[in-house]
């Protein structure tokens, strides 16, 4: 564990280095509505999440559509390229979500926006929301690690990363917070396995926010040009 935490302290600061100004100074203002000229055809307000299991699921992540087109999000999700349809939602943990809106909304995202959701017994509350400038739970941007995936998988990573950068968890660490969706009504006990996954997933958020906090003292240090 300790070897795999020493990686994600070295990953954390690699990423650091590509984050956009306005990622890194980024706060945690609650953001009702994205920021921009043109208004998102595909509303999205707390009441358009739910839980993670009552998704499609699709090999290791989860998918759904707000536009009704359903069918057409899972057809690309199983293929595994393609481009996904207006109003699909992709979901790999219960915080993160990518939702596609129009054509030409967002030509930088490939019209994908991106969402830090707080999620609890009563439901969901969006937390961030943007196109270049969220960063998840790591302080990781999302759009930095989305804009490297390959051209065939339309800004999404894959089965095997697409060419994305490596996430700091490993499958079982993803279906351990996949399983435990607090929103989800009746859920089973957690079991023994998905318990030590949880408790890895907390040593690791912990090692990034140690690696972050380094990595704002090495830039507040460094000498000023």
């Amino acid at each position: 564990m300790t070897d795999i935490l020493q990686g994600l302290r070295i990953l954390a600061v690699g990423a650091a280095l590509v984050l956009p100004a306005a990622a890194q100074a980024q706060t945690s203002t609650r953001a009702a509505e994205p920021e921009g000229e043109k208004a998102p055809a595909v509303t999205v307000t707390d009441g358009s999440f739910k839980c993670l299991l009552d998704m499609k699921k699709v090999r290791h992540f989860y998918v759904d559509n707000l536009s009704g087109r359903l069918d057409e999000t899972v057809k690309v999700a199983e293929a595994g390229e393609g481009e996904y349809p207006e109003g699909s939602v992709v979901q790999l943990v219960p915080n993160e979500v990518m939702i596609k809106q129009q054509k030409g909304f967002s030509p930088i995202t490939r019209d994908w926006e991106f969402f830090w959701i707080d999620v609890d017994g009563d439901g969901s509350k969006i937390f961030r929301r943007g196109f270049v400038e969220v960063n998840n739970r790591f302080e990781m941007n999302c759009f930095a690690c989305h804009v490297k995936a390959d051209a065939k998988n339309d800004f999404t990573c894959g089965a095997d990363g697409g060419g994305c950068d490596p996430i700091p968890l490993t499958r079982e660490m993803f279906g351990a917070l996949q399983r435990t969706d607090p929103r989800c009504k009746n859920a089973p006990p957690v079991s023994a396995a998905d318990q030590a996954a949880l408790k890895m997933v907390g040593e690791v958020v912990a090692a990034m926010k140690e690696a972050n906090a380094s990595n704002r003292t090495m830039s507040e240090d460094a000498p000023k040009k």
